[in-house]
């Protein structure tokens, strides 16, 4: 009698290869958790609770990442993605367009909450008590990009990059942009062509203000269009650089101004730190509130940012604008004297520890964190939990609608005086 054969063991995943799997829950980065035979696979354009076919595009020790390809149990949360392009092995700009808008909302909660847990220090009690949500903006989720920067492949058509790749994937449309910038003549179907650039940005301000700027060696020339460019925020009217920071959603400026001032709620005479303060859209709005007495001092590194800065807050004297790194800034005390509140809006990656200790010190009586990755937002709560600060309130915004970014506002307070 023939024994029977056991089966092949499974040595690891192969790139390229395709494997059935089922999906479990939401992962950082627009990915979902996936596993074979023990090793974690992140898998794009997949839902939990889906069995799907993914496959490998990238293997790493431990890990492994993949595409859902062919969608075997789906979701009651799947939808058909309005973008052709937004699908495996194309444009990697939209993360989500395969969800619908309530499920998007709910996983980038999701993401919220396990990045507080994990990387934040947080119980899961704690988390709880916060009510972690992520609103919508007005608008819908389509539309709302008011500045893209396509990049221009080798034939001078202008695109957007694949997922982790640098190889450029000419499209006619972007269905994400702002319908001015939809209809300017950047993409193929007019005909453009960019030979001499290796990008190009588009501007719709909310000031009504449309501009298209090559860019050679990292220098943007605007070649239609005026330089720069007005924006409407916080009551006030803006000034820029056409490619000067803003934030990118038309409702964003005011949403997070005003979530800034009802969590720090200012009082009358209050000083002020805007860190990382760009134009002077926080410094602005807190001088509104804590009176034309009161001291704000705003720190921005960007050459471009303290400029726009010191022309649009001419108007408030007591406002200074200090132009160095905010660590910097910090550690050689540039920024000195009591201080009652602080709006931290660092990069990507978060304010730091040093940062963090710093502001601390100078024991205001409220931080207002605006943060746009909640991996860099966890860590730094950590920071402030561990000098026996508390997160006493968190708000969450979908600023990014179609993608896997979310914004967040926290409200941190010391420990009792």
């Amino acid at each position: 009698m023939t024994a029977e054969r056991e089966p092949a063991r499974r040595d690891g995943l192969e790139e390229a290869e395709r494997v059935e799997l089922t999906i479990d829950a939401v992962a950082p980065g627009g990915h979902c958790v996936a596993r074979v035979d023990g090793q974690v696979v992140f898998v794009r354009h997949a839902l939990p609770g889906e069995r799907v076919i993914a496959e490998v595009t990238e293997l790493h020790k431990g890990f492994a990442r993949a595409d859902a390809v062919e969608i075997l149990t789906a979701s009651a949360d799947r939808v058909e993605q309005p973008c052709p392009y937004a699908k495996p092995g194309r444009c990697g700009g939209c993360d989500l367009q395969h969800v619908t808008r309530a499920a998007q909302l709910e996983w980038k909660s999701t993401v919220v909450r396990e990045q507080l847990t994990r990387l934040g220090g947080l119980t899961d009690a704690e988390v709880d008590a916060l009510g972690v949500t992520v609103a919508a903006l007005p608008g819908g989720a389509l539309g709302w990009r008011s500045r893209v920067r396509y990049a221009v492949d080798a034939a001078g058509r202008a695109g957007l990059l694949k997922h982790r790749s640098h190889e450029v994937v000419p499209i006619e449309r972007c269905l994400i942009a702002h319908p001015t910038i939809q209809q300017l003549p950047v993409l193929t179907p007019s005909g453009a062509r960019w030979p001499d650039a290796e990008a190009v940005e588009t501007v719709a301000s909310t000031g009504g203000d449309v501009t298209i700027a090559t860019v050679t060696e990292g220098v943007a020339t605007p070649v239609e269009g005026p330089e720069t460019v007005h924006e409407r925020a916080a009551g006030r009217d803006w000034t820029l650089p056409a490619g000067g920071f803003w934030q990118v959603h038309p409702a964003a400026a005011d949403t997070l101004v005003g979530a800034v001032l009802d969590l720090l709620d200012p009082r009358p005479g209050e000083s002020a730190w805007d860190l990382y303060g760009g134009a002077g859209l926080f410094a602005a709005a807190l001088a509104g509130r804590v009176g034309p007495d009161a001291r704000i001092t705003l720190v921005e590194s960007s050459a471009q940012g303290v400029a726009a800065a010191r022309e649009n807050l001419a108007d408030l004297p007591r406002v200074e604008v200090v132009a160095a790194r905010v660590e910097t800034a910090l550690a050689r005390r540039r920024v000195t004297g009591p201080v009652d509140l602080v709006v931290l809006d660092p990069p990507r990656s978060g304010a730091g520890a040093p940062v963090v200790r710093d502001v601390a010190a100078a024991r205001p009586r409220a931080v207002a964190y605006v943060a746009c990755d909640p991996a860099a937002f966890a860590r730094d709560v950590r920071t402030f939990t561990g000098l026996g600060w508390r997160l006493a309130a968190l708000r969450g915004f979908d600023l990014f609608p179609m993608t896997q970014h979310v914004e967040l506002v926290g409200l941190l307070l010391p420990p009792a005086r």
